[in-house]
């Protein structure tokens, strides 16, 4: 593999990976080849961005079903029933 070196890289910057490659309990070098290629992949649109037909088909069906709630049940979400 290919050494690369960065210079002037932001001091913000460094603590943002250097927490994130603590809290994936990853070295920095592994850290940095995951970023670098998911960077990479975001700016490219290497990633997918659609659903396939079948997961289509089950997302539909869930905010359909989403749809068909009455809006005054969310309200309800969290709230004990008051005693009669």
């Amino acid at each position: 593999m290919t050494d690369l070196i960065v210079k002037d890289v932001d001091d913000g910057l460094v603590e943002r990976i250097t927490a994130y490659a603590a809290a994936q309990g990853w070295g920095q070098a592994r850290t940095l080849r995951f970023l670098l290629e998911q960077g990479l992949r975001a700016s490219i649109g290497d990633e997918r961005s659609s659903f396939d037909a079948e997961e289509d088909t089950v997302l539909a069906a869930a905010i359909s079903a989403l749809e068909q709630v009455p809006d005054d049940t969310f309200a309800l979400i969290g709230r004990s029933p008051t005693a009669a």
